[in-house]
């Protein structure tokens, strides 16, 4: 059995040659439904994008879907990095403000073109506009039911 060099070091974790090291128990899994608010966190992520004029606000329902890692998505886009940077800004703190949840996970701050912020059951995505229709993930997950937020503009 070949070992990566990485998985001699770490505790319960073993790996053969070309396949990747993986820890030996299933603490490791992110579980969904470990909020009861995930609701309220939709509310709260909605009410962030409307009020730093997300574009485009969507909310896909992936209960129904066995293979979704999630509950929601919801997803926005924007016309600048910086308003792109703004609304990952508003979505953190009115999420917190009113649910007391914070970010298991945050991605992409660093070219602010595509921001994911994952709260476990709810995972935002902020995109900037040509990244959002590069990527097109609504058309991914066409199986989920989808909820449109109509712009006031």
């Amino acid at each position: 059995m070949f070992l990566r060099h990485d998985a001699k070091r770490r505790k319960g974790v073993k790996a053969r040659f070309g396949s990747p090291a993986v820890p030996q128990s299933n603490n490791y899994m992110r579980v969904r439904h470990q909020n009861d608010n995930a609701e309220a966190i939709v509310a709260a992520v909605i009410e962030a994008m409307e009020a730093v004029k997300g574009k485009e606000i969507v909310t896909l329902d992936l209960r129904e879907i066995t293979t979704a890692v999630t509950d929601y998505f919801v997803i926005c886009h924007a016309p600048s990095k910086t308003q792109v940077d703004a609304l990952a800004d508003k979505v953190e703190d009115l999420v917190f403000e009113k649910t007391h949840a914070k970010p298991y996970h945050v991605e992409g701050r660093e070219n602010t073109e595509w921001i994911l912020i994952d709260f476990v059951d709810v995972v935002v995505h902020i995109f900037l506009e040509s990244k959002r229709e590069f990527y097109k993930l609504e058309e991914l997950w066409a199986d989920a039911e989808r909820i449109v937020k109509q712009n006031e503009d």
